[in-house]
């Protein structure tokens, strides 16, 4: 048995499986603390490596395509703090974590453990039931349905249609992204027989997401559906489903639509036609630091968290 324990985590292999246990440190991800321990068998593995560093090297774990609904659902997305699969290693633990791999890459190769893509889930996913609550709602899975609720934050035009519930049957697609800059992010589900082209802030089966510390649990709702999807490589997946182009175009009747986002960013909106003028963006900049400066007088944001947005739109002007 290989076993290396730091702060970050302890990461230990028996031949037949890793688990990987969060450490209780500061710097470790809200998402890893809440998904715990994680055992990953061996099969499901594509290969292991370390890198060292001058104060600290790290661990990664690569997982064939496809193994892990929750790879599947955030499309590597996870930030270092939050990605289960890296472990951060102390400079006098080298040759510990030098050995893990060893005995990791000697065990692969012992088995035959081919690193090619796979067609069903190694790993379970998350358990259910799990509700998160983050941005402008809440999202709960129960394994039947995903119920997705409102609250105070949320567009007047979205929340006045109530609470949904979607069954799990009815559910296409899921995609996480989180905020990157002045874009915000989202937990979108892209149900049968109803697409949508509305952003996330108006779309019933989307919670729009701010950046905020609660924001990647969200991944695990995503990864909790995900697991319950068809495999998308399986063979009663069908024929290969094809991506919803979410346009940023908002119905007239829907005020205060959002500016378009950087062209070609991956799985982002598609931007708005060229034609918005200086003027648009800079209103929309200020509508932005109203929205910043009203979540920061009622406590969602921290003087540290407004402070920080707000230099980041001010730079945009």
């Amino acid at each position: 048995m290989a076993e290396i324990i730091q702060k970050d985590g302890t990461w230990a292999f028996d031949g037949d499986a890793l688990r990987l246990t969060p450490g209780r440190d500061r710097n470790v991800g809200l998402l890893r603390r809440t998904l715990g321990e994680l055992v990953v068998p061996l099969a499901a593995l594509a290969g292991v490596s370390f890198e060292q560093g001058r104060k600290a090297g790290r661990l990664r774990l690569r997982l064939r395509d496809g193994a892990d609904p929750l790879l599947l659902a955030t499309g590597g997305r996870l930030t270092e703090p939050n990605d289960p699969y890296q472990l951060l290693v102390e400079s006098d633990r080298y040759g510990v974590a030098e050995y893990f791999v060893e005995e990791v890459r000697g065990a692969l190769l012992l088995d035959q453990v081919p690193p090619d893509p796979v067609t069903e889930y190694l790993l379970p996913g998350p358990s259910v039931p799990l509700s998160v609550s983050a941005g402008d709602g809440t999202a709960s899975i129960d394994g039947e349905c995903v119920r997705l609720e409102w609250n105070w934050k949320t567009e007047d035009a979205k929340a006045a249609a109530g609470a949904r519930t979607v069954p799990l049957a009815d559910i296409a697609a899921v995609e996480w992204l989180p905020a990157a800059g002045l874009e915000n992010g989202h937990l979108r589900l892209t149900v049968r027989n109803a697409p949508t082209q509305a952003p996330p802030k108006y779309d019933p089966n989307a919670v729009e997401l701010w950046g905020f510390k609660k924001d990647p649990l969200m991944a695990l709702v995503a990864a909790a559906v995900q697991a319950r999807l068809p495999h998308p490589s399986g063979p009663g997946a069908g024929a290969p489903r094809t991506e919803t182009v979410h346009t940023e175009a908002v119905p007239e009747a829907v005020p205060g639509a959002a500016g378009p986002p950087e062209p070609g960013a991956p799985g982002r909106l598609a931007p708005a036609p060229a034609a918005a003028t200086a003027e648009d963006e800079h209103d929309a900049l200020l509508r932005r630091l109203r929205e910043l400066g009203e979540l920061h007088r009622t406590g969602v944001l921290t003087d540290d968290e407004f402070s920080m947005a707000k230099q980041a739109v001010l730079k945009r002007m």
